[in-house]
């Protein structure tokens, strides 16, 4: 006869979590208004990609869900507990644990919505296609919400009063952004910030949600993943558990629960790292190996600097016992010497560039020592790579300073990549027969 009085009340409960929070302006800003914000955002970023956004979803409902769970959740439940509210729900006939349970699915379900604004937003405004996978984006979903649930759990346990709530959550939602694979994407972060991400969760989030949009095969190399996630959700959550509080005292232990949870972290990037998981994620491939023929000979050479010029000079000969030294670091230069020859081409020719904008006492020798090394590549790999400078001058990474090399000086980007051209249409009019060498 006690069941069915304690679901009502649970449902009850439920029902006014989520009737409260459309009441609270703050909740709809960061529920509903910071999503759609982050959403533009990286629209303004990738609107240009084919499709547009579809290589962010991950990071964009990532981010949702990080806010929902480790803001929304934690920021509702100190401030009810500051207003004396937990402390009444000690007399009600209801299990705590009924109570927490209606508040963290209330929070899942405000959560999924403000998903689903932001996939319809995407798919109207950005022409976003929908999820390829809708049952595995679903399972990735309430696998990731939990994960963050039980962070969120830990830390509404810890904080005394919200603002403390906003100082924890950001603690641990600025990093994920910055060098945790959220905000800023794994590819074009420095190695050591991608072993670093390997120990949050916010890059197994990213990782298991964005193959439910554009892969065809979204569980097979999930499993480490959604594991790492459960682990330390359960981890937090059960800290969190441990250290829930109905009035503003703290209870005992509070250290070794925390230790716990982190541990539990720790471990389990210690694991993915041993196990291989936390591979380098490179950027995509370039596109210079797909530039043909026929697009080469349509490049002009008209116009150029002479070779003697002031702007883009290149050494008719070279002196060996002057340059013989340079030549063998040139040589051995790790960013000429990639798996991706494009790019390896691409650095080689903004360093003559770097040379060239810092005025260089060699910067004739050096472009005359880069042009016979690019000579020493696959020639028509070495003609699409240039053609690819030429024709694509913002694509690829530039160098823009080699002390290695003694070049110390820091040109702007935007003027590298405006010199490479230049010089990559000296070498490949060279390399085309259409210049006298």
């Amino acid at each position: 006869m006690r069941a069915a009085p304690k679901l009502y009340g649970w449902i009850r409960h439920f029902l006014l979590t989520i009737h409260l929070n459309f009441r609270n302006p703050q909740g709809i800003v960061y529920g509903y208004l910071v999503p759609i914000i982050f959403l533009f955002a990286f629209g303004g970023i990738f609107r240009a990609d084919n499709p547009p956004l579809l290589a962010q979803m991950g990071q964009i409902v990532t981010i949702t869900i990080l806010g929902g769970a480790c803001f929304g959740l934690p920021t509702a439940l100190v401030a009810e507990r500051e207003r004396g509210v937990w402390r009444r729900y000690c007399l009600l006939p209801i299990p705590a644990s009924w109570l927490v349970f209606s508040a963290m699915l209330a929070r899942v379900s405000i959560v999924a919505s403000s998903v689903l604004v932001q996939l319809a937003l995407a798919r109207v405004i950005f022409g976003t296609p929908f999820p390829r996978h809708p049952g595995a984006v679903v399972l990735a979903f309430f696998v990731v919400i939990a994960a963050f649930l039980g962070i969120g759990l830990l830390i509404a346990a810890l904080a005394d009063n919200v603002p403390a709530v906003q100082a924890l959550g950001q603690c641990i939602f600025l990093p994920m952004i910055m060098i945790g694979g959220v905000g800023v994407p794994l590819a074009v972060l420095p190695l050591w910030a991608q072993r670093i991400a390997g120990f949050m969760p916010g890059r197994y989030a990213v990782e298991v949600l964005q193959p439910c949009f554009n892969s065809s095969d979204v569980l097979r190399e999930s499993w480490f993943r959604l594991g790492a996630l459960a682990v330390i959700g359960l981890a937090a959550g059960i800290s969190g558990a441990k250290l829930f509080r109905w009035e503003g005292r703290r209870r005992n232990h509070v250290r070794w629960w925390v230790t716990a949870a982190l541990a539990t972290w720790a471990a389990v990037g210690a694991v993915a790292w041993q196990t291989g998981q936390l591979k380098p994620v490179l950027r995509e491939a370039s596109a210079w190996n797909s530039i043909t023929e026929a697009e080469i000979a349509a490049i002009s050479f008209d116009s150029l600097p002479a070779d003697n010029d002031i702007i883009a000079p290149l050494a008719s000969n070279l002196d060996a016992s002057q340059t013989a030294d340079l030549g063998g670091k040139l040589a051995s230069w790790p960013p000429a010497r990639l798996t991706d020859a494009g790019q390896s081409i691409r650095n080689l020719v903004s360093l003559v560039a770097v040379a060239d904008l810092s005025a260089d006492p060699r910067e004739s020798a050096i472009a005359r020592l880069s042009l016979r090394q690019i000579r020493g590549f696959e020639p028509s790999v070495a003609r699409q790579a240039l053609a690819w400078i030429i024709l694509s001058p913002d694509d690829g990474e530039v160098v823009t300073k080699a002390p290695e090399l003694g070049l110390f000086r820091h040109p702007p980007q935007r003027l590298v990549r405006q010199r490479s051209v230049i010089y990559a249409q000296k070498y490949l009019g060279r390399l085309v027969g259409k210049i006298a060498d």
